[in-house]
């Protein structure tokens, strides 16, 4: 591919540094995913990662995929607008080091721009913190959604990291 991309660590560490968003529909709701089922953290990874260069795990097997939902570190919340689905994240819970990964989230296409994402992202914030970490982080890349960055920042996030990367 050979491209450069900018990537941008991101930080939170108190929730009452959050910027919470206004954004809730009664017609949307985020709950977690339980039973945890692969079948739909891939669909949402694949369809929303096919525009944003989203390609290490596209090669992971239905074991890996079952693995890697199935440990009790991860956690996926489910955005549904009334009984449709809209969006989604994934937290990995490290207690070791007490804080919290926002792994991926995001929305599918018909969803996007309408600020169902800080919605999303609020709600991520508030379901890390739950567990009392000292942190919680995520990355974000010039290749995901052009306000990814943005959102981030504006609802209380400070970057502590950036780096340059040739895809």
């Amino acid at each position: 591919m050979n491209k450069k991309v900018e990537r941008n660590y991101l930080e939170i560490n108190f929730l009452n540094e959050l910027n919470d968003s206004s954004n809730y529909s009664e017609n949307n709701s985020i709950t977690l995913l339980k039973p945890s089922n692969f079948q739909i953290n891939k669909f949402f990874y694949k369809k929303i990662g096919k525009n944003h260069h989203w390609v290490d795990r596209l090669s992971w097997t239905e074991n890996q995929w079952e693995n890697y939902v199935n440990d009790k570190r991860v956690k996926t919340y489910i955005l549904k607008n009334k009984e449709d689905l809209a969006g989604y994240f994934e937290l990995i819970f490290h207690s070791e080091k007490s804080e919290v990964e926002i792994a991926y989230l995001g929305l599918l296409e018909e969803y996007q721009n309408k600020k169902l994402g800080s919605y999303l992202l609020s709600t991520a914030i508030k379901k890390s913190f739950s567990n009392k970490p000292k942190r919680v982080w995520v990355h974000t890349c010039s290749l995901d959604h052009r306000n990814a960055l943005k959102n981030y920042i504006s609802r209380g996030m400070k970057i502590f990291k950036t780096e340059t990367i040739i895809l």
